[in-house]
């Protein structure tokens, strides 16, 4: 539920997962990195010598730094690279340090900020430009603190502040992966452009010393065994407060766990509204079931709602793919959250706009254009299509106090997440090009305010606001 950009060659390729497998112990992995990295040239030198005393020198060289290792220790085994194929696959690396049209995790993406724009970076293993030359431990420090190899400070658009708290182990795994199961792509990286100061880096150590909280994920365990999985991954790995939980002046995250009202409440991002993802009735996920919220995150779709927009790209690159037990354990954590909003009321669906539109009657602002563009498809009755045309009624999205998404949805169109579990995807068309910025607010106005949603109406300066930024951002 994080932040996510682009459908990327990783979100299709080999899913074989393999869960729950305990990764190499930190101390050898740490030993392993380093005869990994030593071998190729100790072997190079064992080449080039031609003397016997020479080769043994060299061989012994080789020898002292295997002694007290297993052959399957040298480098990371098989199933910790799965593992990490898994939680970059959880954590979504390929969908940001993915370019348009660009190599998997090659980089080049931008990332748009409030402060200016940002370039994800190429982490291959490619010595050059990636993390070829990084150790265990450098690639540790800039996952979990945001310092690059050579003292660099990363900025927080790659959400290490969530990834602070994931485990060394699970780090070594990721680790594993991008290591040995990545191929090295020569991609230079390219510099931020970044508004003055926040260019400045050295400032980023302040940032970090007020906001960087790497204390493992809190664990409760009255609240069992899948309500702790699931905090895991909410809190660390799928980084979900990245996009869903609003920022303070200094661009943190309100809030990091449960303990916050304001965690996972729903914020902006680029330009998206991020949903709320606590138990309000209305704007949140009070009124799905957690069989419902797996369903979502598995399919993009569910008798609630259909993906759009960043959320779709996250579900068919990332959610799509996790097991079933860490997809429950998602739901069972999300549907322990209070509601953030106080909305205990859930929705009622009221049938008075339903007749009105049956009989033909459009006298209502906005109405006419409903039924010419988004009646065919979302029903008289507003409740669409179950898994196919999402319900207008009851949406969340609708009902969301910020309406950014529904215009962008309405101004360009969207398309559902790709995934394996369905035949094809669903695009609805934009309808920017025929619709004034006073006809798209007229029209989901119209939406936000009948068949018993009650969210505040749509300026045109709004939808003005919108179009410039939308059309400012298409290649």
């Amino acid at each position: 539920m994080g932040g996510g950009k682009r459908l990327s060659a990783a979100a299709h390729s080999d899913n074989k997962i393999q869960d729950n497998l305990a990764p190499m112990p930190p101390r050898l992995e740490r030993l392993s990195a380093v005869a990994f990295q030593f071998f190729p040239d100790c072997l190079r030198r064992l080449g080039e010598r031609r003397a016997p005393l020479g080769r043994l020198a060299g061989l012994g060289v080789f020898l002292a730094i295997a002694f007290g290792m297993s052959a399957a220790t040298a480098a990371p085994d098989a199933a910790q690279v799965e593992r990490g194929r898994y939680l970059a696959r959880v954590a979504n690396c390929a969908a940001c340090h993915t370019g348009t049209e660009g190599a998997p995790f090659a980089g080049g993406l931008p990332i748009r900020t409030a402060v200016g724009t940002v370039y994800s970076t190429n982490i291959t293993p490619d010595a050059a430009n990636g993390i070829g030359g990084y150790s265990l431990e450098d690639f540790d420090r800039a996952v979990r603190h945001g310092v690059a190899r050579g003292g660099k400070r990363l900025y927080p658009a790659m959400p290490y502040p969530s990834y602070a708290r994931m485990t060394q182990q699970d780090v070594a795994a990721l680790y594993a992966y991008l290591r040995g199961g990545v191929g090295a792509v020569k991609q230079a990286n390219r510099a931020p452009e970044m508004r003055w100061p926040f260019g400045m880096r050295p400032l980023l150590a302040a940032w970090n010393w007020m906001f960087l909280d790497d204390a493992p994920v809190r664990t409760d365990a009255a609240k069992g065994v899948a309500w702790n999985r699931g905090a895991y991954l909410v809190q660390a790995v799928a980084h979900c407060g990245a996009c869903h939980t609003p920022r303070g002046m200094l661009f943190a995250e309100k809030g990091l766990d449960e303990r916050s009202r304001h965690f996972l409440s729903g914020a902006s991002v680029e330009g998206w509204s991020a949903t709320n993802l606590t138990g309000d009735q209305i704007t949140g996920l009070g009124a799905w079931t957690r069989a419902e919220i797996a369903e979502f995150l598995r399919t993009g779709r569910n008798s609630h709602a259909t993906s759009f927009g960043p959320m779709s790209t996250v579900i068919a690159s990332a959610t799509q793919f996790m097991t079933t037990d860490d997809l429950d354990a998602v739901s069972a954590y999300l549907k322990s959250l209070p509601g953030a909003r106080g909305e205990t009321t859930p929705f009622r669906h009221d049938p008075a706009t339903t007749a009105q539109l049956e009989q033909g009657r459009f006298d209502a602002v906005g109405a006419r254009p409903y039924a010419q563009f988004c009646m065919p498809c979302h029903g008289a009755n507003g409740k669409g299509f179950a898994r196919v045309f999402p319900p207008l009624a009851g949406n969340p999205t609708v009902a969301d106090p910020d309406p950014a998404s529904l215009i962008n949805l309405l101004l360009d169109g969207a398309v559902t997440a790709r995934v394996n579990t369905a035949p094809a995807d669903y695009h609805m068309p934009g309808y920017g090009w025929t619709l004034d910025d006073q006809e798209v607010a007229n029209v989901l106005t119209f939406v936000r305010s009948n068949w018993g949603n009650r969210a505040g109406p749509v300026s045109a300066q709004a939808v003005a606001q919108r179009r410039r930024a939308t059309e400012g951002q298409k290649p």
